[in-house]
Formats: structure tokens, sequence, C-alpha cells
């Protein structure tokens, strides 16, 4: 048997249903092994939304007045709360964990298990950071060798490119597929390097 909030807000006793919900021991059990492993650790794909379900059934059970079960209702609250700080817990050591699978990344390569593991929404976070990092490798490695050296070189544009800041901090674009422009040779090597731009 288990309790649940008739139409008229009223908690009472029903038969257990079977369901497929997330429940709080499945949040402690997560958030418990990403704290003690190093390894980014596998969860179900459509965990964010299950999670979500579980804290919008209990909030829904936590604002309800009912003196007959008042202590259901005080633990509710209580679960509700733990559930939120543990799940934060957990998106907070898995960021830190994608972090540091960044800087490997950048070094050595990442493994496909570490890449598996991810939830969609890491994985973008993953591959946005590791572009930035490559374009960054890449002014960089310009600016060793000499900023101004060499002239400039024209490109066609394969790809629309968005406004972006240039090496001297000025801003350049946007461009269109097909337009045509002079760029210096530090800038047209990186468009055309990403395949965003061909030399003419």
């Amino acid at each position: 048997m288990s309790l649940r909030m008739n139409k008229k807000g009223k908690f009472e006793r029903k038969p257990l249903r079977l369901s497929l919900m997330i429940t709080y021991n499945d949040i402690y059990e997560a958030a418990r092994k990403e704290r003690y492993t190093e390894q980014l650790q596998p969860i179900s794909k459509n965990f964010v939304s299950e999670v979500a379900e579980y804290l919008s059934e209990k909030k829904e059970m936590a604002i309800k007045e009912d003196e007959e079960f008042s202590d259901v209702i005080f633990k509710t609250k209580k679960q509700l709360e733990n559930a939120k700080t543990l799940f934060k817990e957990l998106m907070r050591k898995r960021r830190q964990k994608i972090l540091n699978l960044v800087l490997i990344a950048a070094e050595t390569g990442i493994s496909k298990q570490d890449f598996e593991n991810m939830l969609q929404i890491e994985r973008e976070l993953f591959e946005e950071i590791m572009k930035q990092i490559d374009f960054t490798d890449k002014k960089l490695s310009i600016l060793l060798n000499g900023k101004g050296k060499e002239k400039n070189e024209k490109v066609l544009f394969l790809e629309e490119v968005e406004e972006f800041v240039g090496l001297d901090g000025e801003t350049i674009g946007p461009f269109k597929i097909g337009q045509v422009s002079e760029l210096q040779k530090e800038i047209a090597n990186i468009l055309i390097d990403g395949k965003k731009a061909e030399k003419i």
C-alpha cells in the first residue's frame, strides 16, 4: 500500500503502483558512486528528466497540509530537500570530471568509455570547450611565431561565419557562404584549417 493524494487534496491509501520512476535511493546511489570514483559514471540518458518528475511529485505532496498525515508530509519535505542537494552535488561532481577530461583530451585524447558515459548536455559542454581550446591554441601559436609578419590572404567562405574577435582585438565579420574577403594570413589559415573557407 502507498499514500496518494485524491482530488480534494487529501491523502488516501491506494495499492502500490509499479512504476519505472526514479527513487530517492537511485539519486543517492548515483551521487555516492560519482563522489567516490575517479571515472565518470554511467547513468540513464533520461536521468535528469526522471529526477525532475520525482521532484515535481514530492513537491506536490510537500505543499499540502493534512493533520492526519503530518509526519508523512514532514518526511516528504525533508526528502525533497535532500534529493535536491544530492542532485546538485552529483551534477557538480560530474562537471568537475568533465573539465578534467577536457584537459586530458587536449593533450592525449579521451577514452571511448568516458565519452559514452556523458549525458547529451555534457557532451555538448565538452565539445564546445574543446573547440575553444583548439582555437586558443592556434591563436597562441600564431602569436609565438610572430604577429604581423605575414601578408594578407584572400579566401572564399564555404559556410556562414559569425562575427568574431581577431588577433588584434578588433571585430571581424560576419561572413556569408560564397563571400570573398582578404584577411590576415594567420586568421585565414585558421578558417581554412577549420574547413570554413578556402584560399583563392
